[in-house]
């Protein structure tokens, strides 16, 4: 594969759309004039890549018609890429262009303008809610998401050290003395496998729960 192979299909939408195209002029792979507009300007690669997306920032100081053009990939992993790809394009004001070589299919994705984040309530509000129900400050930013200390680990670690110091009890008496309101979820879901149902709405821990609340197994 080249990237030459991608300008015959790129040359001939341009064209279609009434543009004069020629390639390889100054920096640019493909440059595109029609008339009074400003031209357009595409990147061509065989792939998606950070050299691509700079080069293509660099074309914006000529024009704000900026494409990348890449072949179509097939496959999960490749569709997965280019939704990540196209958000990357569409906050940078970019267009994005794949060419399908077997046939010389073009597909433009989105079109190069200024954008605007759609902000989604629910996504906000769960990150507020973890944000308040944290206790103190226990992860450091960066680190692995394994073990990290989450509000939820935290509400299970107050029910653990109360059932080790007071035995088994209903999950609404667990809650009342840790102040944790999803008590009873929390034993009954069992994420951790610390506790166990000993009788109808009854909870004590398992061995891995009491080794948790001593401290002899972190």
């Amino acid at each position: 594969m080249r990237e030459t192979d991608l300008y015959p299909p790129v040359k001939a939408l341009l064209e279609g759309q009434g543009y004069v195209v020629k390639g390889e002029i100054g920096a640019a792979d493909v440059v595109g004039v029609r008339g009074e507009d400003p031209p357009v300007i595409v990147e061509l690669k065989t792939g998606f890549s950070l050299s691509l997306v700079n080069q293509c920032i660099d074309r914006q100081a000529i024009t704000p018609h900026v494409y990348l053009a890449v072949p179509e990939g097939s496959g999960a992993r490749a569709y997965g890429a280019l939704k990540s790809n196209l958000k990357l394009a569409r906050r940078l004001g970019l267009g994005v262009i794949t060419v399908r070589l077997r046939d010389g299919l073009v597909v433009v994705h989105c079109d190069p303008g200024p954008f605007q984040p759609r902000l989604l309530k629910k996504p906000r509000e769960r990150l507020l809610r973890e944000f308040a129900r944290r206790r103190g400050d226990p992860a450091q930013g960066g680190a692995t998401r394994d073990g990290l200390m989450t509000s939820y680990r935290q509400d299970a670690l107050a029910l653990a050290a109360h059932l080790a110091a007071h035995g088994a009890c209903k999950g609404s008496v667990a809650r009342d003395a840790t102040e944790v309101p999803q008590a009873t979820r929390i034993l009954r879901d069992n994420h951790y496998g610390w506790f166990v149902k000993i009788s109808v709405g009854v909870y004590d821990l398992s061995e891995a729960g009491r080794a948790v609340a001593t401290g002899t197994n972190p």
